[in-house]
């Protein structure tokens, strides 16, 4: 029996789990894999209802499950909160509590979607990136941090950027290793000209290098990588980088294939538990309008299977049910062009499971 939680998180989180949960059922029930759904809070709709973010029900539920799944998290009518109440603080919480350390970030390039990206087909067709982001240190969690006021009384913010060796060795670790299954080619990311944590971590990342022969190792100034996933994408295979510039690059990616609302991701703790999520925010734009693409969320479960669930098969099968479904033209607002079949959340999600009932029964 396996356990898997639920966190929908807020805004379009609420409208996109629950295609994603029906897909989950649907290889539950047909593999009979011994899944049991949980429910819980967190981020703004946590706050709502506890008064917390990240509610110690919700951790209590996280440790005892063996994968998570979340929506989005966050909104314009929580941003004046104290800081520790944010929505955003509930989900940084949970990372740090669970150890998610490792943050998996696939940016694929469907060939349905080549148009939809922001450069020409040729620079995108085919590209098929893994970046490996460092999830729980660095700037994002580094003390001290605040705000303070100086002998002239102008104020200051102030963050902490910081890596220890032993933090940067496992997440080196987990990209070494994923290079292995894939390209065997390893860039890794920093600013080591400028910063001392990175001189440390491109230091840790040559120390790794050895025990990978079969790897190749690079190194790129974070400026760089940015300048060249934009003009030479398909010269990457898996990325590594730290908590900030895994943020940025990813983003970046996400829009080299077509939409960020079709990218899943996975963070993992060093037994391969984890939380899956679309790389997407809670985008309250379009909150209950029936327009979020759920593709990316769909994509996380398979993501899931694969990785925390011993479930590839029906990872596969998922896989490729969103595949046809693009094959046959459907498209969300977001990656959308004339001549194809607009839809929304709702029937995108309709079409994947009735996609994946068909691969099943044959």
């Amino acid at each position: 029996m396996s356990q898997v939680l639920i966190l929908p998180g807020d805004h379009i989180g609420q409208e996109i789990v629950p295609q994603a949960v029906r897909v989950l059922e649907a290889v539950n029930q047909h593999f009979d894999l011994g899944i049991e759904l949980r429910h819980g809070l967190l981020g703004g709709t946590a706050y709502e209802q506890t008064g917390d973010p990240c509610p110690a029900e919700t951790l209590q539920l996280a440790r005892a499950s063996d994968a998570i799944l979340l929506g989005a998290v966050g909104g314009p009518e929580w941003d004046k909160l104290d800081r520790p109440l944010r929505p955003e603080q509930g989900l940084l919480r949970i990372r740090k509590e669970l150890q998610l350390f490792a943050n998996l970030r696939p940016a694929i390039m469907y060939p349905q979607l080549a148009h939809a990206s922001s450069l020409k087909p040729e620079f995108v067709s085919g590209l098929d990136i893994l970046i490996v982001r460092e999830l729980v240190g660095g700037i994002y969690f580094g003390q001290p941090r605040g705000f303070r006021e100086l002998e002239n009384g102008e104020r200051e913010g102030f963050n902490t950027y910081k890596y220890s060796e032993s933090e940067i060795r496992r997440i080196g670790r987990v990209a070494f290793e994923a290079a292995q299954r894939r390209g065997k080619r390893l860039c890794s990311v920093d600013k080591a000209n400028v910063l001392e944590a990175t001189m440390l971590w491109r230091e840790v990342m040559n120390e790794l290098a050895p025990q990978y022969p079969d790897v190749e190792l690079s190194h790129m100034y974070v400026d760089n990588a940015a300048m060249q996933l934009v003009m030479r994408p398909k010269q990457f295979d898996v990325i590594v980088t730290g908590n900030m510039f895994g943020d940025i690059l990813s983003d970046i990616g996400s829009m080299l294939t077509g939409s960020i609302g079709m990218l899943p991701s996975a963070s993992l703790d060093k037994n391969n538990a984890g939380m899956y999520e679309p790389c997407h925010g809670s985008a309250p734009d379009i909150s209950g309008q029936d327009k979020a693409n759920p593709l990316a969320t769909i994509l996380s479960v398979a993501m899931m299977l694969r990785y925390s669930l011993n479930a590839p098969a029906a990872a596969g099968l998922i896989e490729k049910a969103v595949g046809e479904v693009l094959d046959s033209g459907l498209r969300t607002g977001d990656i959308f062009n004339p001549g194809e079949q607009l839809v929304g959340t709702q029937a995108m999600g309709d079409a994947v499971l009735a996609a994946l009932q068909r691969l099943l029964s044959a």
